[in-house]
């Protein structure tokens, strides 16, 4: 995986498409809600100290900077404006993956062995077992994750430290790399969805078996043979089924993220389901993205899935004359509480329009979105 005009060909690919935030938008619309689209730059700051929101759906992955999905959080946090989902501090501890799988040790969740390269020529930990998975250690969509990257000696690996080094400019984390079944378990609200299994098999020829950049940004493509069968609910037994939640609704607990989160999963042949990492900051895109896969499986459609995420977000906040969310699936959610809110106990209202409530997409998703859509 190389370059482009001095950059890695996959800096953007966490980025949302402008399909998924135009379906996010009507679905939004479609609930009664007036949407307003704010671009996650230098200016968010100032336009939501010249507009009021009763609430922001975030899904910005942000631009710069070493924790940079924490940011549009923290900004919003600063000028007391309620958003859905997780807080600025778990968003910058999910996104490094050390202190993630620090986290999870401490809470006794499986992960795979690790340590952390912060220069090319540190010295490799020999109770590492080969073969061993390197990655950047604040990346997210796979970004910097090939073929290349599951290294089986110490020459591989310590040109691929090297050359991850160069390109990200950060750390790197190398991993014991997990034999077995690829999983993802998504949480919702208080619900762990049903488990997905990703099936590298027919990949083969790719001589892909993980989910690589490549294979998230062309998923599907069968001439690159980058086209995993998906299962959903996983072809699990009840009780690993039952394992495999629970290590997800855990993993999501022991970082504090509300609202919504995926957990990626590497189950060992012998039942141990591994935690490679937790997003709390999941794609939404109804057709690529492995999150809607889960809610649509639980009989959870698109529109319900944002409504759902908005009244567990409003929940928290206890805001809401009256919002009621109905799907079709069989959601049904309502919370009440007075016509304006005061957020934090410094004063700041959250005005409440007749008939629906102004809703603002944070989204970095614009004037950089991928041409080509893949799965986060």
């Amino acid at each position: 995986m190389g370059e482009r005009d001095g950059v890695p060909v996959d800096w953007d690919s966490e980025f949302d498409t402008p399909g998924t935030i135009d379906t996010i938008v009507r679905d939004l619309q479609a609930a009664g809600h007036t949407v307003h689209c704010v671009e996650a730059d230098a200016d968010l700051p100032g336009w939501f100290l010249t507009h009021a929101v009763d609430l922001v759906f975030n899904i910005a992955e942000g631009r710069h900077g070493t924790y940079r999905e924490s940011q549009v959080p923290a900004i919003l946090e600063s000028l007391r404006v309620p958003c859905t989902g997780s807080n600025s501090v778990v968003l910058a501890l999910a996104i490094d993956k050390a202190k993630t799988k620090q986290i999870l040790a401490s809470e006794g969740l499986p992960t795979p062995r690790w340590q952390l390269f912060p220069t090319s020529t540190t010295a490799l930990d020999r109770r590492l077992q080969f073969p061993l998975m390197v990655k950047p250690n604040r990346e997210g969509s796979s970004k910097g994750i090939s073929k290349e990257s599951l290294v089986n000696d110490e020459v591989s690996l310590r040109r691929q430290v090297t050359q991850v080094i160069d390109r990200y400019r950060q750390e790197v984390l190398v991993e014991e790399f997990i034999e077995g079944q690829e999983l993802t378990a998504g949480v919702l609200g208080d619900v762990v969805l049903p488990v997905l299994e990703i099936d590298f098999e027919p990949c083969r020829q790719s001589g892909e078996r993980f989910y690589s950049w490549r294979m998230k940004e062309f998923q599907g493509n069968t001439a690159l043979g980058l086209a995993p069968r998906l299962f959903c609910p996983a072809r699990l037994d009840p009780g690993t089924t039952a394992r495999v939640q629970d290590v997800a609704r855990r993993a999501h607990q022991a970082l504090g993220c509300v609202d919504l989160s995926r957990t990626d999963i590497r189950l060992r042949a012998d039942g141990v389901p591994f935690v490679l990492e937790v997003n709390p900051l999941p794609g939404l895109n109804p057709v690529d993205s492995n999150f809607p896969v889960m809610t649509q499986a639980m009989g959870l459609s698109h529109d319900a899935l944002i409504q759902r995420i908005v009244q567990l977000a409003m929940a928290r906040y206890q805001m809401g004359r009256s919002v009621s969310v109905v799907g079709s699936d069989g959601w049904t959610a309502e919370t009440r509480s007075p016509d304006r809110q005061m957020v934090g106990g410094q004063g700041v209202q959250v005005h409440h329009q007749e008939p629906s409530s102004a809703y603002a997409i944070a989204s970095d998703g614009f004037l950089m979105a991928r041409t080509t859509g893949g799965v986060r």
